[in-house]
Formats: structure tokens, sequence, C-alpha cells
């Protein structure tokens, strides 16, 4: 919520700063135009979360954040800009949690070995915290958002020390790539053992090759001053991405495999609304710890009544499974959102329905390798479907969403989840 405010009020103040003072003799249409670009290049600054200086961008993910296992969680971090340098680049964060009252940071930089292909070679040393069963791709842009609504309620963390050197490459406007080799030290935060061979491991190092490719063959692209822009977002676009783990390479002790793919497509109709397809998929084989396999992006907490589990609604997010209760080795989710037109009942007041049916399934093979951790698996369909109200007062809205299905609950209550959603354009 702080988070939330503290950005809303740097717009505001964004907006008074950057205002253009009323026409007069001084002032001629170039002074005007180059306050006009300077007003337009902060806010889109502030809309990917960074408060530009004149070498340095302040990165607003790190000021506030909040979760069960490290409570408040705040700091600073950023990285240098183009007025530094154009071939080099310095980046990094320091926070410090409240509840574990511990520190995590990352430094790093980067230096660039190709303009044209916008060709990067980054290294980075990082001591942090990871959500147990997440994944993410190299390749994706770099996401946003005032407050990440599943951070809320998170409580199964493992610390990580990770050393990276990872390659940037564009193959063409249409196709990024992205190459990493690490090493990691990981440590559950909670208790949890891995057995393997007759061995028990409740810590373990792991040296892995990611080799991550984003490929968006319908977008259109256009270049101005040798800097390339994205004129269209086409679609469906496509993610793929390999891991691979080495046993004794480094020290490390598992030697296993992931694959992990999505898709995304989105129809623009005529009548102003819009409907989005997701299909995110992962396999992974070999000696694989809980760590590094997969949940289905769970966002409802284990409290009795409705009322208590009143919290926000994630983008993506499933938001009557409950958090720790699903892990897999092969796994797929398919969400559909239809986004109708806005109500245009007044200029400042426009709320938007969006109806919502997701879908996951999934298995687990070796179940007894995870000691200390209990789950169930998905077999059978998890479907869940609901609808949201948004943009009702100040960019808040309200969801509710119904759990029906293979693993619908005795409990009626149990399936349902009614919570507020935030949404706001810059």
């Amino acid at each position: 919520m702080l988070q939330r405010l503290f950005v809303v009020l740097l717009i505001c103040f964004a907006t008074n700063s950057f205002a253009q003072q009323p026409d007069s003799k001084e002032k001629d249409s170039t002074e005007t135009k180059q306050d006009s670009i300077k007003k337009t290049e902060f806010l889109k600054n502030i809309g990917n979360g960074f408060l530009p200086f004149n070498y340095f961008n302040m990165d607003l993910r790190y000021l506030v954040k909040f979760n069960q296992y490290e409570g408040f969680r705040t700091g600073l971090g950023g990285v240098t800009n183009n007025r530094f340098s154009e071939r080099y680049r310095i980046n990094g964060y320091l926070v410090y949690g409240f509840k574990d009252k511990r520190y995590k940071y990352r430094v790093g930089g980067g230096f660039r070995v190709n303009e044209t292909q916008n060709t990067w070679v980054n290294l980075s040393y990082t001591d942090d915290l990871q959500e147990t069963g997440s994944s993410s791709f190299l390749t994706d842009k770099r996401f946003f958002t005032f407050f990440e609504p599943r951070l809320l309620n998170i409580d199964l963390f493992h610390r990580h020390i990770t050393k990276s050197i990872a390659l940037e490459h564009k193959v063409s406007n249409h196709l990024l790539s992205e190459t990493e080799i690490a090493t990691s030290k990981i440590n559950p935060t909670y208790f949890y053992n891995f057995v393997l061979d007759d061995r028990v491991y409740n810590t373990f190092d792991l040296s892995t090759l990611k080799l991550s490719l984003q490929w968006s063959p319908f977008s259109s692209f256009d270049s101005v001053d040798e800097k390339v822009s994205t004129l269209k977002e086409g679609f469906p676009k496509f993610t793929i991405q390999f891991t691979q783990g080495f046993k004794s390479v480094l020290g490390s002790d598992f030697n296993f495999s992931k694959l992990d793919f999505r898709t995304v497509q989105q129809f623009n109709h005529k009548n102003e609304s819009v409907t989005k397809i997701v299909l995110v998929a992962g396999i992974a084989g070999g000696e694989t710890p809980l760590t590094h396999l997969y949940h289905a992006y769970p966002n409802n907490i284990r409290k009795e009544t409705i009322l208590q589990r009143f919290s926000v609604a994630g983008l993506n997010s499933f938001e009557t499974m409950y958090f720790n209760e699903f892990f897999s080795d092969k796994f797929s989710t398919l969400q559909i959102k239809h986004a109708f037109r806005p109500f245009n009942i007044s200029e400042r007041f426009k709320p938007q329905l969006v109806l919502i049916s997701r879908y996951a399934v999934g298995t687990m093979r070796s179940i007894d390798r995870h000691q200390g951790v209990e789950f169930n698996t998905l077999e059978n369909i998890y479907s869940e479907s609901g609808f949201e109200i948004n943009k009702l007062i100040f960019g808040f809205g309200l969801s509710f969403a119904y759990r029906y299905g293979g693993y619908h609950l005795p409990n009626l209550e149990d399936n349902i989840a009614f919570k507020f959603t935030f949404n706001i354009s810059l």
C-alpha cells in the first residue's frame, strides 16, 4: 500500500513539475516542444519503474514491499543510464527485511560488445530470497507494477547466493535471446529435505546453464536514429527456455533439466473489448529439488472465512488456489480473460467488467524425495472461473472467483475468493 501511494505521489509531482505555463511572448514553440519531450520521457521512466537522475536511474521496485517471511522489505537500487555510458552499465540494490532482520543485495554490471544487435555481457552477484516453485524467463522485459499482489502472502522462500554471467543478444527485432551460466548455493528458509540415493540434502549447490528465446513474429518495428521502437504489438508471442543443471561441475550436487514454454494470444475486437489467452507449460526431469520445481501461481491464504482471506487479486494467478497446495514436475496452465469495453458512465468513472477462467494440470514423480513440505498434485484438472469489476475508484476494483471441478472442496465457502483489484495506467 505504501509503495502504491508513493508512486502515485511521484506521478503527481512529475505532472506538476513539468506542467507548462500559459503561452507568453517570451516562450517560443521550440521550448514548449522540449518541455513536452522531457515530460513524456520522465513519465515513461516512472511507468517503467525508474526515477531518473543525471547518471543513475533509481529503481522503484526496491523501495517498499511486504511478504510473510520478511515482513516489510525496504531498500534502494538502480542502474546507470546512457548519460553515464552507452557501452557500460552498473546496477545493484540493497534491501533489509524487518521480520527476518537480514540484508539482501545484488551487485552487477555489463558491457556492450555489439551496438547493432544490442549484445551485452552481464555479470552479477546476488544474495537474496526466491519463492520456492517460482520460475521466470530470462528474456522477459522489465515488468513493473505499483505493488505485487501475490508477494503479500508468500511464506515459502529459499535463500540463494548466485554468481552469474549472461549474454544478451538480439538475433532480430522479432527474436531476442539470452544465455546465462550461474552457480548457486541454495538454503531453504523452511524445513525441507531432498532425499537422493540414501543421502539427505537440506542445503545444496547448483551449477546451471540457461538459454531463453522470445519470438514475436507478428509485431512491427520502426528504426529512428538507429533506435528501434515497437510500432505494434503482434500476437501470438512465444517464449521458450531450457535449463540444464550439471552435477559435479563447480561443486554442483544435482543433474537435472527443465523446459519452460509460454505463448500469449490477444484478440482486439471492434467493439473495444479484448480477449487474452495465456498458455504456460513446464517440465523438469532428473534430480530436481522442490525449490526448482513448479507451483501453479496460487494466490489464496489459509484462513477460515472468505473475509479473512480478502486480499489483492493478482494479474495471472489462481485466486482460489491456496499457497503451497500443489507442486509439479510437469504442469500446464491456461488462462482466458475477456475484458468488455469500459462503461462510459462519466468522464472519470469508467469501470470495466472482465470475465476470467483458469485451468491447471500437472504431475509429480518421486514425491517421496521431498520431505518436510506437504503438498498435493494436479493429475485432475484444476478449474476456477470468475469476474473482475476494475477501476471503480482510484484504480481499485473487486474480483470474485469460484473453484470447481476435480479439486472442488467440501465446504462451499472454501471454494470462493473475494478480493479487490488495482489497475492504473500511466
